[in-house]
């Protein structure tokens, strides 16, 4: 009885540790999206290169997330999830306490892509973490309440930067110090104590690339999650300027925005869970979240004329459609083996992440001919669909088993 409790508790404490990571890797990401205007225009960008600049910080973060996904993941593998988690979060706190003193866009970039660089391991890992130590019958749940948790984060870098953008930074920073010290209570994950004198290669990234069916298995993963990015990326950041194109009724909140939206994401984060297993299957619930996506997308490009509040609204419920992310990021987990899980886990997200700089460049180079409503319907038109198609082709992995190898 005794010992039941005491993995009872330690489950507990991996899975809050893992959602308050991802409180905080949310925080971030979203962070900049909130103070992107009044940050620049501080460190005196010139209005008409508001939009530009932020594309760009937002690409050089990504970039350093998809860097960073690559080389966490590997270490995920390697030296262990936990060691690994404590390195990412440090780098991260480190980088975002500078953030908060740049003076010029230079220093801002490369900060950001530092900062991306180090926050890319959080939630790979972690979910990584969970669906190791969790039952095979309840690992939705556990990331469910890790993505619940952690898109309020969102929430939470909207109240900050009511204090100030500099300020909202550091407060990032020393949230990632703080949780550093709570990873104390975390240990390791036993499916990867079990592989440590294995002879099986572990984080062999290229591993991915050398048969065709895990090729596909990989790409359709990263498909999946594209629309989630698509939505935060361009129809969030940017809702300022879209509110102005659509002639939204009243001035549209780029922070509240954002705030709305991850509201939604979280019951959605919850809702989904639910859904898989009621279902019981992963590809349903996928499904039916990407499609209420696509119709959502649509709603948001036909809102011609509507309040501010009635917007608002629209995109809280695009943002319960967007909450089958740490779903999605579950069912690449469990597309591979304990000596290549970090690796895919950490990469897919990270990778989808920087799908964002392909997406804004090829949305703005569009917008120029044909505006922006129509040049991101046509994004949209693309990614949407792509997905769908993603998810039937991987298997189904409700109730799969996860303690085997990847045997080259």
């Amino acid at each position: 009885m005794t010992k039941n409790l005491g993995t009872t508790k330690s489950l507990n404490i991996v899975v809050i540790v893992a959602a308050l990571g991802y409180f905080v890797d949310i925080y971030d990401l979203i962070l900049f999206g909130i103070v992107r205007i009044p940050s620049l225009q501080a460190i005196g960008v010139a209005p008409e290169q508001l939009k530009s600049s932020g594309i760009f910080l937002s690409n050089m973060q990504m970039i350093g997330m998809m860097l960073g996904g690559i080389v966490w993941g590997i270490l995920g593998d390697k030296k262990g999830r936990l060691s690994t988690l404590f390195l990412t979060i440090l780098l991260y706190s480190l980088a975002n306490i500078a953030n908060g003193f740049v003076q010029n866009l230079t220093q801002y970039a490369w900060l950001r892509v530092i900062a991306g660089f180090g926050l890319a391991g959080e939630l790979g890992v972690g979910i990584t973490l969970v669906s190791e130590i969790m039952t095979k019958e309840t690992r939705a749940w556990g990331t469910s309440i890790v993505a619940g948790v952690g898109v309020l984060g969102a929430v939470l870098a909207y109240w900050v930067s009511e204090f100030g953008w500099r300020e909202a930074y550091w407060t990032g920073g020393v949230l990632g110090l703080m949780l550093l010290a709570l990873r104390i209570y975390v240990h390791e994950s036993g499916m990867f104590d079990k592989i440590k004198h294995s002879s099986a290669k572990k984080g062999n990234f290229l591993s991915l690339f050398k048969t065709r069916k895990n090729f596909l298995k990989y790409l359709s993963c990263i498909l999946i999650g594209v629309p989630v990015w698509f939505a935060i990326g361009i129809l969030i950041f940017f809702s300022k300027e879209f509110g102005e194109a659509l002639g939204i009724i009243g001035n549209v909140s780029t922070g509240k925005t954002i705030m709305f939206h991850y509201i939604g994401a979280s019951i959605g984060s919850f809702l989904i869970g639910f859904v898989s297993q009621k279902l019981k299957s992963r590809k349903k619930a996928l499904l039916i979240f990407i499609v209420c996506m696509g119709i959502m997308s649509a709603f948001y490009f036909s809102a011609s004329g509507i309040s501010v509040n009635m917007f608002y609204a629209l995109i809280f419920t695009l943002g319960i459609a967007m909450g089958y992310w740490a779903m999605f990021v579950t069912v690449a987990s469990e597309q591979f083996g304990t000596n290549i899980r970090s690796t895919v886990t950490t990469t897919v997200p990270n990778f989808v992440r920087g799908t964002t700089v392909f997406m804004t460049i090829w949305w703005n180079y569009l917008s120029t001919g044909m505006g922006i409503i129509q040049s991101a319907i046509i994004v949209g038109a693309v990614i949407i669909p792509l997905a769908i198609i993603a998810v039937l082709f991987l298997e189904e992995s409700y109730g799969k088993d996860l303690d085997y190898l990847e045997i080259d």
